[in-house]
């Protein structure tokens, strides 16, 4: 694995990872809320496998990669741009997963050179009229972005307890402590090698604190910073009807205002296992519609 610390423009320091050829075409992951650079070793291997370049980087707060306060999802663009620069790649594809989702969104809508986009069990607007943000949301992420809506200092208090028990358990730690949003099928998905990478990457992600949890869900509640009619690239989106961490209204919602996006709601999945099981499927139709 290469891990570089790259120094961008206005002097952060982005904790940036590459896997795979050299010359194959980028694949950013944008990653999960809380995450960091290192993808869980299922997505390595099939990205990897199909001879693309997986690029990712620990979104600012994260990780080794310098906080940037108040920023908005579209301001993911700007850090995306300077890697692919630093690569010397004028083209990507783009793929998130969960608070990834609206990350990835944003390089559809705005990053030159996308072309194509997968969203995975993707986060929904909150300002969405038509989008009931809570419905059918497990209790963690209730309290979670109820604590966000009272503002950083309110957030920040239920975080670092939060952050406390992720940053320091194992696979069977994270399944008890986030219990309220994993069905059964995600609890087997979380019983191997994928809850070992997972809690490696929360340990990673708040291994400097907090705040990069804090400026994604404060992002999250606030405007993203463009319109899903911005989008004019192919958008992949998948989701698991059993998902209680993102529900499956988000997706629905994305599929009926990102335009031209194919939208697959699959049975019997939730947030773990619709990833775990079917990346393979996913990457072969996103790499049909570059």
């Amino acid at each position: 694995m290469s891990i570089e610390h790259l120094t961008l423009a206005d002097g952060r320091v982005l904790e940036v990872s590459v896997l795979g050829p050299a010359r194959g075409l980028p694949l950013v992951y944008h990653h999960g809320t809380p995450g960091g650079a290192t993808p869980p070793r299922f997505l390595e291997r099939e990205v990897t496998g199909r001879g693309l370049r997986l690029v990712s980087f620990s979104r600012p707060g994260y990780g080794d990669s310098t906080r940037r306060p108040d920023r908005a999802v579209a301001q993911v663009v700007e850090d995306t741009t300077q890697v692919l620069q630093h690569l010397k790649a004028d083209r990507s594809l783009v793929a998130g997963w969960s608070g990834g989702g609206p990350h990835a969104l944003a390089c559809a809508a705005l990053l030159p050179g996308v072309q194509a986009a997968l969203v995975m069990a993707g986060v929904g607007p909150h300002s969405a009229a038509d989008l009931d943000f809570y419905a059918g949301m497990g209790t963690d992420n209730l309290q979670e972005f109820g604590a966000a809506r009272g503002g950083e200092s309110a957030l920040r208090a239920y975080l670092l307890e939060a952050g406390e028990q992720l940053s320091n358990t194992d696979a069977g730690g994270i399944t008890n402590a986030l219990s309220s949003l994993l069905p059964a099928v995600d609890r087997e998905a979380l019983s191997g090698e994928f809850g070992d990478d997972t809690a490696a990457s929360f340990k990673e992600a708040l291994r400097h604190g907090v705040e990069g949890w804090i400026d994604d869900d404060l992002a999250f509640i606030d405007e993203w910073g463009f319109a899903m009619d911005d989008i004019a690239v192919p958008v992949h989106l998948w989701q698991g009807e059993l998902d209680k961490s993102v529900p499956a209204d988000h997706a629905t919602w994305l599929g009926a205002h990102v335009p031209g996006a194919k939208l697959r709601i699959v049975p019997g999945e939730g947030h773990m296992s619709l990833v775990q099981s079917g990346i393979g499927r996913m990457l072969d139709d996103l790499l049909r519609a570059k």
